[in-house]
């Protein structure tokens, strides 16, 4: 097939408009008149929407300017998919179709909306194994990517090959479109987890838990009940909150119809027995409501929780780690204040223990103690002043979940999103088809 031919138009001949135009890309000269109308029109559109982007949005700068590149990058494709200097093939109507498709999806997904799925029971009942979820990325404003050199559609593992998802030649600094609002407590959150340091930041593992306390709060856990600035947590649903218990049994139990009546998790379930004159000692994550019908069935003797943390005995493996000067375990923590943006601490021994990886390794400084005194970024100081706002994150599975009571912290360039929706849900050890058909399209609870 004859390639389309077109006689270029002569530049005296252009109007004022396209004149100008040519004299800024001089390539002009070999596209064809539809081609220069669109690249023109595609163009001015851009820059009108640069100048309302930043005017509105209030974000300075940084935010419209990077989503311009990428809306420029995404109008630059079709201005090569419409060119009519191409003869159109089978092959390349279906190119044209699945690029269309890669940069949509990646677009949707990065700035509005991402579908995740539950692998762990962290934060069951409130979200199981096997709930798919849509998070929001509006909701506190989508990040633009540290690493948008990556493959698509992947985190940070290549499929089937064992190697990076991204490369790492470029790195955009922290920015965040603007959003619906800031991050709650009570929220279910989508973040990176904190302590990956080999990871950028938007390439480290994705965990998500609940929000129990934002920026300036003071937190405390007193025999498993968080307090937030002295008053009791105002979490609304703590029928969900999970503790480990021991079911002492006088004959095996069959677990798989304590699923189907209560919903107990197969996964988190263990037995041993004979123990302590019983037939059998089982070990279940279980919320208020399935305690108390477990406890009715006349196979269970007795039932006892499992972890009985006391006040006063330190956990080596809480967060910071530092049982000689905080004596704090899952159960009985803090009191402990959530780092806020522009508030000044002073330096000394316990703040160095709270704070320390905040200062250096997420906002980037560095921190030494030389000659009896403390060096920020080489200057003496006696204070240091937070450039960003953290965050308290726990599963409602409270002993069977890895969160802010053993890494600390989690910084809002870190947050990804808020969890907003379940859209399927399935139960591998369930009869039938597996699909927990009550829990579909369900909001998650907030």
């Amino acid at each position: 097939m004859e390639l389309n031919k077109f006689e270029p138009t002569p530049v005296d001949q252009l109007s004022p408009l396209a004149k100008w135009f040519h004299r800024i890309f001089p390539f002009m000269d070999r596209l064809t008149e539809r081609q220069r109308k669109w690249f023109i029109g595609i163009t001015l559109f851009n820059v009108i929407s640069f100048i309302l982007l930043t005017t509105i949005a209030g974000a300075g700068l940084v935010n419209p300017l990077i989503l311009l590149v990428v809306l420029q990058g995404f109008n630059f494709w079709y201005y090569v998919t419409i060119r009519n200097d191409i003869p159109k093939t089978k092959v390349r109507d279906w190119v044209d179709t699945i690029s269309f498709a890669v940069v949509a999806a990646t677009f949707i997904r990065t700035f509005f909306i991402e579908a995740y799925t539950i692998p762990t029971s962290s934060m069951e009942n409130s979200l199981l194994v096997g709930d798919f979820l849509f998070v929001s990325k509006m909701s506190y404003g989508a990040r633009v990517p540290n690493t948008p050199l990556s493959f698509p559609f992947v985190h940070n593992k290549l499929p089937f090959v064992d190697g990076k998802s991204y490369l790492k030649l470029v790195q955009l600094p922290y920015s965040r479109m603007p959003g619906f609002g800031a991050v709650q407590r009570g929220d279910a959150v989508v973040f990176n987890y904190p302590m990956e340091d080999w990871h950028p930041v938007d390439k480290k593992e994705n965990y998500i838990k609940r929000c129990v306390a934002i920026a300036g709060d003071s937190l405390e856990v007193r025999n498993k009940q968080v307090f937030i600035n002295g008053k009791p947590q105002g979490y609304n649903h703590p029928e969900n909150l999970q503790y480990k218990y021991f079911l002492y049994s006088n004959q095996p139990l069959d677990i798989q119809q304590l699923h189907d009546d209560f919903l107990v998790n197969i996964d988190a379930s263990s037995g041993n027995g004979p123990m302590e004159g019983h037939e059998t000692i089982y070990l279940f994550d279980l919320n208020q409501t399935q305690l108390e019908g477990l406890k009715k069935l006349k196979s269970i003797d007795s039932v006892r929780l499992a972890y009985p943390f006391t006040a006063g005995f330190p956990d080596p493996s809480v967060f910071p780690g530092s049982p000689e000067l905080f004596n704090w375990n899952p159960d009985f923590y803090g009191p402990i204040w959530i780092p806020k943006a522009g508030v000044t601490i002073p330096l000394n021994e316990k703040t160095l223990a709270l704070y320390e990886r905040a200062i250096t390794v997420y906002e980037g400084n560095k921190l030494e103690w030389v000659n009896n005194q403390f060096l920020l970024n080489e200057k003496p100081t006696t204070t240091y002043t937070f450039k960003m706002n953290y965050y308290w994150m726990m599963g409602d599975n409270r002993h069977n979940s890895l969160d802010s009571r053993f890494w600390g912290f989690v910084p809002e360039d870190h947050v990804v999103g808020k969890a907003v929706f379940i859209w399927l849900s399935m139960d591998r050890f369930s009869k039938g088809m597996g699909i927990r058909w009550n829990r579909m399209f369900h909001t998650v609870d907030h």
